[in-house]
């Protein structure tokens, strides 16, 4: 008579959660395929591909709704001569930014932060707390123009549509895993978000940081300003973040490090001069 084999469960191996991740549902696979085929589009100015999987008009709205929130949360300044140079530089480059349906509206925030943002759509906000540094029209063109690249180039969809892409991808991973142990599934969960975001989402921002900085140059000079005001705000706002404890690691942060911006600055330079020097003549 032979021995009864008793079968036993045995604990997941190191290796068998990467086998599951190999037998990703080829549905899924597909879709993500189709997603980066349908969804390809070029950066204007700098060609650089980019993955848009959120409409014009759906960003535009959200960029509308987002920033009537923050101007009911956050105190407005509605008069001044600052307000009034802000509208007269937004005016000016927005007039020469490639972006026609673009609702532009242009808004001083009383914020002692050295910021300034742009949503889609054409909403861009700035906090007083950044005109110190700013010092004068052209060094507040240098911002306001940054900005208005960050919505021409879609930027804020850009990243809409990462975050969207990544999400997709943890779903499938979570399917993948199945009836994985729950410690090791956790595991593997939190190393994929963290891997997605240092890896794909955060690069990503310094890339785009640096394009609107390109792009910035560009629309500056295009509308009259000289383009070498951008080069001395940049060390400016590099003195104040020395002055307050430099800034963090780079891997790590969604901006490039201030003498990384400071030198692409210096070789996108040449072409935004001549773009100045045609202006000027025109």
């Amino acid at each position: 008579m032979r021995p009864t084999r008793v079968k036993t469960r045995t604990q997941t191996g190191p290796n068998d959660w990467r086998r599951r991740l190999r037998r990703l549902p080829s549905l899924l696979l597909a879709l993500i395929l189709s997603v980066l085929v349908f969804s390809c589009a070029t950066a204007p100015e700098t060609g650089r591909q980019q993955l848009l999987l959120v409409s014009p008009s759906e960003e535009a709205r959200l960029g509308a709704q987002t920033f009537e929130q923050l101007k009911q949360r956050q105190p407005v300044v509605t008069r001044g001569e600052e307000v009034a140079m802000l509208q007269r530089v937004g005016e000016r480059i927005s007039r020469v930014a490639s972006l026609p349906h673009a609702r532009w509206e242009f808004v001083l925030f009383e914020d002692e932060t050295p910021n300034a943002f742009a949503l889609p759509g054409g909403k861009v906000g700035v906090n007083t707390g950044i005109l110190p540094i700013t010092q004068d029209e052209a060094g507040l063109a240098t911002v306001i123009a940054h900005e208005i690249a960050h919505v021409v180039a879609r930027h804020g969809a850009e990243r809409m549509s990462q975050q969207m892409l990544v999400e997709l991808g943890g779903a499938g991973i979570s399917a993948a895993l199945g009836t994985e142990a729950e410690a090791n599934r956790e595991l593997i969960m939190q190393a994929y978000g963290v891997g997605a975001q240092l890896g794909v989402l955060l690069p990503y921002s310094r890339t785009q940081e640096l394009e609107a900085d390109r792009l910035g140059l560009l629309f500056m000079a295009r509308a009259g300003y000289d383009p070498r005001a951008a080069a001395a705000f940049w060390r400016r706002f590099a003195a104040y973040n020395a002055r307050r404890g430099g800034p963090m690691l780079e891997f790590l942060s969604t901006h490039p490090l201030d003498h990384r911006r400071i030198a692409e600055l210096e070789r996108s330079m040449p072409r935004a001069v001549a773009e100045h020097e045609r202006a000027r003549a025109r």
